[in-house]
């Protein structure tokens, strides 16, 4: 939840002011408004070589890590080693990449002396140059005498000229050779080997990272309560200082006991509107990862409502929906078990990412049992798991809607198998066999699964709008216009809803209020956005086309988890039919594709559903994070 702010003003002994810092940064509930003479201050090099050592060395691979006797000082000496050798390594790096460059330019050449060659030139007082040109010249201007052809390679042909002075040719380019092809690569050898050097002595301190990472803080800690106190005024008797701070209002025991035994009084000032008033916001259990995702996108205003638990579990529930495979939901869970017992004491956020694994893996299995998807495979809707499946209930509750009223889908798939006019039983008609497969249950399961994600589209939607009701009045006929929608496009489309099957509301019904709805809605949109807004509230009537493209916009849930689908079944045929080995083979490899394209999809997909379609009616952003002078420890 997204917890109110307090401005305080804090004035005090010029005595107390290192004590009060020092208190204010072990409790950790102030962040500190500097003043308006106050000068900005660098970060300290030791500190930013800290950074960047720790960064470098974080390549270098994960070792078991070691707690040296020595001190800062030696962490120090550790992070300037680690950024001389790393810029070393670029040096060599880069000479690396020169010389590469000058052997592919040079080797055609061969191996020779260049001292020999000086010798020759000067008892001979001859010039010895080398050429290059395009093959495609060579038929249209003539090679001079004095050129010794040599070589061709890369569609270019190759010359030596003997003159007794530099010339220049038409059509040629000189080569000028600074060093052979034998001497370039000896130096790229040594170039090479003081760079496995230099990598080699630098990952050796790979095991000091987690003490780099604990002198860094102690280094932070150090630097920002300096910065803190050079941020406060001082009276011009120069006794007192005094400073401004923020701090949650359900901080204020916490405060409280900051200042006792201290000559600091403490007194709430009002807001002013130019402030800009940081977002506190506290969350536990899986409500805080909801937080870890929230700040992916931005930063909730202030005034925002915490979107945090609502973003994990629609979150979580459109990711299931995606994956669209309990089989694969079981090796998630397997490799987040796996994960839990390879790193048992995992902190931070470390530990709440293996926490959002194991939701999304749990909520992956559930909706695999309720659409009765494994690995793609083929599961026979009279098998256990087709018994307990929610898709082929809703299946078997549309065929008796269908059957009972002998409407234009029955008469459709007595044409596809006439034997089925004296079938009365949904499960005997869904279980018919058409052409060799459950035809009539996978084209009912198909569209239950296209409305089932309008429908949450729809909910999604609804529930931000609801969310925002209080700043945004017309919400509340956008909300009727999402139902009526829902109940009169069916209509338009000839199509049967859930809400039809399952008996809440007849066909003809749904028509007629859903019709309704839609009116009433738009016209209680703009009606009360004009009550709220005034008459610039009529542009309110806008926003049907937004509602109706976002709740389109959740399609991309039905679309990714058929993709899903079918790639895993393809992948399933073919190595059915490639034989063991090499279908085995097969099987694996795209399986794998399609769980890291069902990963990527998910995660993507899923957040954007919430961070741009959702957030659209209920999220204002723009915030900035309740950042309080506090002491840093490495989890």
């Amino acid at each position: 939840m997204i917890i109110d702010i307090d401005k305080y003003l804090f004035v005090g002994a010029k005595e107390e002011l290192n004590d009060f810092f020092a208190q204010a940064q072990k409790k950790g509930v102030l962040e500190f408004i500097p003043s308006a003479n106050c000068k900005p201050v660098e970060r300290p090099l030791s500190v930013q070589n800290l950074i960047s050592a720790i960064k470098i060395l974080r390549k270098c691979g994960v070792l078991p890590q070691v707690l040296p006797s020595g001190g800062s000082g030696f962490a120090k000496e550790i992070a300037a080693f680690v950024l001389h050798a790393s810029q070393e390594i670029e040096k060599f790096q880069e000479q690396v990449r020169f010389l590469r460059g000058e052997i592919a330019r040079v080797e055609v050449f061969g191996e020779f002396s260049l001292s020999d060659l000086h010798y020759i030139e000067k008892k001979s007082h001859r010039k010895i140059q080398f050429f290059c040109r395009r093959m495609d010249l060579a038929e249209r201007s003539n090679t001079p005498e004095e050129m010794i052809y040599l070589n061709t390679e890369n569609e270019l042909d190759y010359f030596m000229a003997i003159n007794t002075e530099a010339k220049t040719y038409p059509n040629m380019i000189e080569v000028r050779i600074e060093k052979p092809v034998q001497e370039l690569e000896k130096e790229l050898s040594t170039a090479r080997k003081e760079i496995t050097h230099y990598e080699k002595e630098m990952g050796k301190y790979a095991k000091y990272i987690s003490f780099l990472q604990a002198a860094l803080a102690e280094d932070l800690n150090h630097h920002n309560l300096q910065v803190a106190k050079t941020e406060v005024d001082f009276s011009e008797e120069n006794r007192l200082f005094y400073i401004e701070a923020w701090t949650p209002k359900n901080k204020k025991q916490e405060l409280t006991a900051l200042l006792t035994h201290l000559a600091v009084y403490a007194e709430p000032i009002a807001i002013e509107e130019t402030d800009k008033i940081p977002t506190y916001m506290e969350n536990k259990n899986f409500n805080r990862l909801g937080e870890d995702l929230v700040h992916i996108y931005d930063t909730p205003a202030h005034t925002d409502k915490d979107p945090s638990g609502w973003v994990i579990w629609a979150f979580a529930l459109f990711f299931a929906m995606i994956v669209a495979d309990g089989g694969y939901g079981f090796l998630y869970l397997g490799l987040a078990l796996f994960l839990k017992w390879k790193f048992p004491s995992l902190k931070g956020l470390k530990k709440r990412l293996l926490k959002l694994m194991f939701l999304l893996s749990t909520t992956c299995i559930i909706w695999g049992f309720a659409v009765t998807s494994f690995f793609g495979l083929e599961i026979s809707p009279k098998s256990f798991l087709g018994e307990i499946s929610l898709v082929n209930y809703l299946a078997e509750k549309k065929a008796e809607y269908h059957i009972s009223g002998k409407d234009v889908v029955h008469e459709h798939w007595m044409g596809k198998k006439p034997e089925l006019s004296s079938v009365n039983s949904a499960k005997e008609f869904l279980h018919a066999e058409i052409e060799g497969n459950f035809k009539i249950l996978g084209e009912f399961s198909q569209n239950i699964l296209l409305e089932l994600s309008l429908l949450v589209g729809a909910v999604h939607i609804a529930l931000s709008l609801m969310r925002n009701v209080r700043r945004h009045l017309a919400g509340i006929g956008w909300i009727i216009f999402i139902i009526g929608g829902y109940m009169y496009f069916p209509y338009m489309l000839n199509a049967t809803s859930m809400i039809h099957f399952l008996g809440i509301v007849s066909k003809d019904t749904a028509h007629v209020v859903g019709l309704q709805c839609i009116y009433a809605g738009t016209g209680t949109a703009v009606v009360l956005a004009i009550f709220q807004h005034g008459w610039s509230g009529i542009k309110e009537i806008l926003n049907v086309v937004s509602i109706f493209g976002d709740i389109l916009s959740y399609l991309r849930i039905y679309a990714l988890s058929l993709a899903s689908f079918i790639m895993a079944s393809t992948f399933n045929n073919l190595g059915e039919v490639l034989g063991f080995f090499i279908g085995f083979v097969v099987v694996l490899l795209g399986h794998s594709v399609n769980i890291f394209l069902g990963i990527m999809g998910g995660v993507i997909h899923g957040l954007r559903l919430n961070f741009l379609e959702w957030y659209h009616y209920s999220f204002q952003g723009g915030g900035k994070l309740f950042n309080p002078l506090r002491r840093f420890t490495v989890e």
